[in-house]
């Protein structure tokens, strides 16, 4: 999961990764069971890619991890979650094109 510089995030360290980054953060929350989310998740992979060094990329796994998907209310996945200073900045539910995804990012990088 690391190969595109994309972050494993869980309940353990989502305020260092996440809430603390002095960069925006996008977090995909997803399951390994969820047809959507599979879908989804190359499209994470290319914006990951074509956003390194200017947004961190994390993926959150909703079965292992519950307690953060439940403090952000997220319901339905898979969900993206912008986070900039330590706030939602956006929310992306359901299979979205990649420039769905980008025009929500080009919002919150300088």
């Amino acid at each position: 999961m690391e190969s595109v510089g994309i972050l494993e995030i869980t309940d353990g360290n989502f305020d260092k990764e996440v809430l603390k980054s002095d960069q925006p953060v996008m977090i995909d929350f997803w399951a390994a069971w969820c047809g959507p989310c599979k879908m989804l998740s190359p499209v994470v992979d290319e914006v990951a890619a074509a956003y390194q060094g200017k947004v961190k990329v994390g993926k959150m796994d909703v079965d292992s991890c519950p307690a953060t998907p439940q403090r952000y209310g997220v319901r339905g996945i898979p969900t993206l979650l912008i986070f900039k200073g330590g706030q939602v900045q956006e929310q992306i539910v359901g299979y979205v094109n990649r420039d769905v995804i980008e025009k929500a990012l080009k919002k919150h990088v300088s």
